[in-house]
C-alpha cells in the first residue's frame, strides 16, 4: 500500500506497479474533465463515448471509470508480497507485520474520514464513515491477514471463491424488509439494508453507501486477487514473457466469467457485486500484464516516467484537493492562456493545464523524495 519501489527476486524493482498506479490516478486527478472538455467544445462522437467512459452508471451497468477505484486496491496488493518479503527480511515477525498491516489500515480509515467530513466536530448522525480510503484500508488489511495465514496459493483460491460467492449467497437469498428475495435494487438489496443497521453516520446516498461495510466483503477479494498475482510475479520462475502471457489468458477468463455471471447477479459497483469483483479483476489483470511486460520484461521505461511521478505520491495527490485549492493556483497562473484562446477551447486548455500543475507539484516532491507513505 505504500508507494515504495518493490524488487522483483531475479531483476530489479517493478516500475510497472508505480507507473500502472499513476495512470490510475492520473484519470482522477483532472484528466478525466479534459475529455469531458474536448467533448464539450468538439462535440465529436469520439469524445462523447470516451466521456460517458469516464461517470459512474446510475447503478447496473459498468463504465471504465468504474475500475479505477479496484484497479488501485488490486495493485496495492499485487506490491504486498513484495513489502513483507521485505520486512521478513528484515527479522520481522508474523506478529509485528499484523501489527502492522493494522495500523496502515486505521490510517486509511482515519484519512477517509478527514477526506469525507473535514477537519470539523460534527455530530455522529452528520459523519460519513464509509469512504474510499477506508475501504481500501480495510480490504488490504483483511486480504493480507488471509495471505499471512495461508501458505498455499490454492487456498487462497478458496478464500477467493468464498468471498465472491459467499456474498452472493448473501444477498441472493435476503432482501431488505418489504423487498421480494433476491432484490438488487438500491433501496432493497441486504448489503445495503445492513449497512442501515450498523453503520453510524450517514450513508452517502441516504439509504445506500456505494463503501459500505457489507459490500467490503467482495472489495476483500479484489486485494486477495492482487496479491495472489504478486505473488505468482515475484516467486514463479516462468520468464518474464510468459507470465504476461498468463496474466492476459486469466483476465480474459475472469472477463467472460463477468459477463456470465451479470446475467443473475448484475454488475454493479455501487454493490461492488461479485460479478464486477470479476471483471474488474480481469481488467486490472490485463493492465499489469501490459505495463509489466512494456516496462518490466521489455526495458522500456522512459516513457512511464510521468505516471511514475504520480504513483509514487499516489495518497497525496488523492488527499491534497482537501487541502489545496488547486482551481485556483492553475487560474493564477495560467488563466490568462484561456483567455487568449477564448471559447471553446479555453476549457480543455485550463483543464490540461489543472493536470500540469498537479503534476509539477508531485515532479517536486519527487525530486525532493519526499513521498506520503501509509
Amino acid at each position: 500500500m505504500t508507494t515504495t519501489n518493490f524488487t522483483d527476486k531475479n531483476s530489479g524493482r517493478l516500475y510497472s506497479l508505480d507507473a500502472l498506479r499513476g495512470f490510475d490516478m492520473f484519470w482522477i486527478m483532472g484528466a478525466e474533465e479534459i475529455v469531458h472538455s474536448l467533448f464539450k467544445a468538439t462535440n465529436n462522437s469520439f469524445f462523447e463515448a470516451f466521456s460517458i467512459q469516464l461517470s459512474h452508471p446510475d447503478w447496473n451497468g459498468f463504465h471504465m471509470y468504474d475500475c479505477i477505484f479496484p484497479l488501485f486496491l488490486f495493485i496495492a496488493g499485487v506490491a504486498s508480497p513484495y513489502s513483507i518479503s521485505r520486512e521478513i527480511e528484515k527479522g520481522n515477525s508474523t506478529g509485528t507485520l499484523f501489527l502492522k498491516i493494522a495500523k496502515r489500515a486505521l490510517i486509511l480509515v482515519l484519512l477517509g474520514l478527514v477526506v469525507n467530513n473535514g477537519l470539523v466536530i460534527r455530530p455522529i448522525s452528520e459523519i460519513r464513515f464509509g469512504s474510499v480510503l477506508g475501504r481500501i484500508g480495510l480490504g488490504y488489511m483483511f486480504a493480507n491477514f488471509i495471505f499471512l495465514t495461508t501458505k498455499k496459493q490454492t487456498t487462497r483460491i478458496i478464500w477467493f471463491c468464498s468471498l465472491l460467492v459467499g456474498y452472493y449467497l448473501l444477498l441472493k437469498f435476503n432482501a431488505a424488509p418489504g423487498f421480494p428475495k433476491g432484490d438488487l435494487t438500491q433501496a432493497g438489496n441486504f448489503a445495503s439494508y445492513l449497512d442501515r443497521l450498523i453503520l453510524p453516520g450517514k450513508l452517502y446516498l441516504g439509504n445506500h453507501d456505494p463503501e459500505g461495510l457489507i459490500s467490503t466483503i467482495p472489495a476483500i477479494g479484489t486485494g486477495l486477487l492482487g496479491i495472489m498475482v504478486g505473488n505468482y510475479l515475484k516467486n514463479n520462475s516462468d520468464n518474464g514473457s510468459k507470465k504476461s502471457l498468463m496474466l492476459l489468458i486469466a483476465g480474459v477468463i475472469f472477463i467472460v466469467i463477468a459477463f456470465i455471471w451479470n446475467f443473475d447477479f448484475p454488475i454493479n459497483k455501487n454493490l461492488w457485486s461479485s460479478s464486477f469483483t470479476m471483471l474488474v479483476g480481469g481488467i486490472s489483470m490485463l493492465f499489469l500484464s501490459l505495463f509489466y511486460y512494456i516496462i518490466d520484461v521489455k526495458g522500456y521505461q522512459k516513457w512511464a516516467f510521468f505516471f511514475k511521478v504520480i504513483g509514487m505520491n499516489s495518497i497525496l495527490i488523492y488527499i491534497s484537493g482537501h487541502f489545496i485549492n488547486w482551481e485556483y493556483t492553475t487560474n493564477g497562473f495560467f488563466h490568462w492562456i484561456g483567455q487568449l484562446l477564448g471559447d471553446p477551447f479555453n476549457a480543455v486548455a485550463l483543464s490540461i493545464l489543472y493536470v500540469f500543475t498537479k503534476w509539477l507539484f508531485l515532479y517536486f516532491m519527487y525530486k525532493q523524495k519526499v513521498f506520503l507513505k501509509v
